[in-house]
């Protein structure tokens, strides 16, 4: 059966349905020999597919794999960067990191820390990452002062942000000190620098943002930490539990290694 192209790159694990797309654009995806145009669509089971000139065949399909990684500050959250700055998939090991298709699930902030899913599941990818899905997210927020119960309930009410009200949150005081204060905050939407721009138009800007959970899926699993800068396997039920959320029954099982913390 026909399908877009980016689609099918994204269904089989080679990039997210936005990196697809990034792929096309750049000339780097062939069907049948000829340049793929965004929207064009193919028949992975009778057409020749290349990306980069190497076959896309159903037969060498990589399996699906589901990670967390605790993203240090000063890496960014992309496959490739033109800048040479460090990227995720730089903090894998290189079985990972080629021929895989394994991209980040949404972003944090290069200066931001903390919990990143990473996968090849393009559809998972583009179903958590849709608008229409809010997805709880966990943030412990440093803000420079001690911002009243006033403007917090501000922000739970939601703020305009280029014109469009944000949806309601929980924002909660967590630790006071000298001149900071620890805010746990919970979204359910994810726009660009989210957190920063509230924070920044309240008068309190961020000292440091790190997330710490996505939905119930935490960086502290069976009681040992996740250190900065190393990820671990999800395990079935954390897969399970993110399929639950946009209604997704993947094609496949991933097979889990919980040993495997590096």
């Amino acid at each position: 059966m026909e399908e877009r192209v980016q689609k099918i790159l994204s269904q089989w694990g080679i990039a997210s349905r936005r990196e697809a797309e990034k792929i096309i654009l750049a000339g780097r995806v062939r069907v049948n020999g000829a340049v793929v145009h965004l929207g064009q669509k193919a028949n992975p089971e009778t057409d020749y597919l290349e990306v980069d000139g190497k076959p896309i065949k159903a037969d060498n399909r990589p399996q699906l794999l589901y990670l967390l990684l605790h993203k240090p500050a000063g890496v960014v959250s992309t496959c490739r960067d033109a800048q040479k700055r460090t990227t995720v998939l730089d903090l894998l090991p290189p079985q990972l990191r080629h021929d895989q298709g394994i991209h980040p699930v949404g972003r944090l902030d290069a200066e931001s820390t903390g919990a990143l899913i990473l996968t090849n599941d393009g559809a998972l990818t583009f179903h958590l990452t849709h608008p229409r899905h809010h997805f709880p997210k966990t943030y412990q927020v440093w803000v420079q002062g001690h911002p009243p119960d006033s403007i917090l309930e501000s922000w739970r009410q939601g703020m305009i942000l280029s014109g469009k009200k944000t949806l309601p949150a929980s924002v909660n005081p967590i630790e006071r000190q000298a001149s900071k204060t620890l805010l746990e905050i919970v979204l359910t939407e994810g726009r660009n620098r989210q957190i920063r721009r509230i924070a920044e138009l309240l008068g309190y800007p961020v000292i440091h943002l790190h997330r710490s959970a996505i939905g119930s899926i935490q960086l502290q699993a069976a009681g040992e930490p996740l250190f900065p800068g190393r990820y671990r396997h999800l395990q079935d039920f954390e897969v399970h539990f993110l399929q639950d959320q946009v209604n997704l029954v993947s094609e496949k099982v991933p097979v889990q290694s919980k040993e495997e913390r590096v």
